[in-house]
């Protein structure tokens, strides 16, 4: 049998998915591992998404999607963002993970470098890998409350560096970067010559605190550093999040202008578009009652607090979560340098499923993180099958 390339044989396994999986099958488990929305899709959107097969709407649509996607996608971004955005420059991709693998395929060859966070999205690393590229691990730790540093990212930046990779709000962290900090990150990638990706997949949900693009710093943003002489910062948008879409597979990448035909290309080589009834489920989405995001938001805030009261009655430490719907907790006390396996036992004796740091890079030993995105009861009930921390 022909050998199979080092770099896929090499590419990690995702260890989320792997808990998951073990957790399905399971009887009984109460899962928390996995960033899956638990209310029911908007009437509506079905309704789009059925109103298209029955009328037989399943051809090709254009590489970057069908026009009237691609502006609401704009207007909302426009809207959120305060970056006076083209609909030119949106292309409809399907879910962010693609819109992952068409961004960098664009931005990286062999070889080439790209600075990603760990703790981070594990298919941050995995996409990098699977194309070639070597991913750099930037540390989020906490004592500087898990945000990165610009002295950290100089440090680890070489002639190979092409990207920098940015999340907020963070998954796994639920950390929201500020303004000031976003502008010091746009600031440094003009000046070290560097494309950014900016994952923007929970830009919907923040408690208290604003969502910042970077795109606002950028070329052609209402606040751009006087670095910024040409547009850099390519956006990474979902409607799996936000509208509870995980499983038609729809989002979007705002781009910087000249990009088009780049990305067309590469979207025809993989795969030419997205699906048209899932396009259209998207513009119900984004351009119909808004109603399932409020009702989420309050339901990922008070789920948030409810588990925060569970873990701070067991004296659990945890990272106060500012975004996204996940809560970062330190079970270090009780893991003995292996979470990986500690989550593994921990579902086959307590029947609860949680994502081990690990899966998130090797900063994340000892912690895991926790979906807030289900029912209350059930998340009350499985941390409190957590061991509390031995008395001092």
């Amino acid at each position: 049998m022909p050998s199979t390339p080092s770099h896929v044989v090499n590419v990690p396994v995702n260890q989320i998915r792997e808990i998951t999986q073990a957790a399905w099958a399971t009887p009984d488990a109460i899962v928390l591992s996995i960033g899956e929305p638990a209310f029911p899709v908007a009437r509506h959107v079905l309704e789009a998404a059925m109103a298209a097969l029955d009328r037989d709407d399943t051809n090709y649509t254009p590489n970057a999607g069908i026009a009237p996607v691609r502006a609401a996608f704009s207007e909302r971004f426009s809207r959120r963002s305060g970056v006076d955005d083209d609909p030119s420059r949106v292309f409809v991709v399907a879910g962010a993970q693609q819109g992952l693998h068409l961004a960098l395929s664009t931005l990286i060859g062999v070889g080439d470098e790209v600075l990603v966070p760990d703790p981070g999205y594990p298919t941050f690393t995995m996409t990098v890998g699977l194309l070639g590229g070597v991913p750099v691990s930037y540390p989020l730790v906490p004592q500087h409350g898990f945000q990165p540093r610009i002295e950290d990212l100089r440090n680890l930046v070489t002639e190979r560096t092409k990207v920098l990779m940015l999340n907020s709000p963070s998954n796994p962290l639920g950390s929201v970067f500020d303004h000031e900090l976003t502008r010091e990150l746009v600031r440094f990638a003009h000046e070290q010559d560097l494309w950014i990706v900016s994952d923007e997949c929970y830009e919907a949900f923040t408690y208290d605190v604003p969502h910042v693009s970077p795109a606002r710093f950028d070329a052609g943003g209402p606040e751009a550093v006087p670095q910024a002489r040409e547009a850099r910062v390519i956006t990474s948008l979902t409607l799996s999040k936000t509208y509870g879409l995980t499983g038609l597979r729809i989002g979007a990448l705002v781009t910087p202008p000249g990009m088009e035909p780049l990305l067309s290309n590469v979207m025809e080589a993989t795969v030419s578009c997205v699906s048209a009834p899932s396009q259209y489920a998207g513009l119900a989405a984004l351009t119909g009652p808004q109603d399932y995001v409020s009702t989420a938001l309050e339901h990922y805030r008070s789920n948030r607090d409810a588990a925060t009261s569970v873990l701070d009655s067991l004296g659990i430490d945890y990272l106060d979560a500012s975004g996204a719907f996940y809560l970062w907790a330190d079970l270090s006390f009780a893991t003995g340098g292996d979470v990986r396996t500690w989550t593994r036992t921990f579902l086959s004796e307590r029947g609860v499923a949680l994502a081990p740091g690990t899966a998130f890079g090797s900063m994340g030993e000892g912690w895991v993180r926790i979906a807030l995105c289900g029912r209350t009861d059930e998340l009350v009930e499985g941390l409190s099958r957590l061991p509390a921390p031995p008395r001092s």
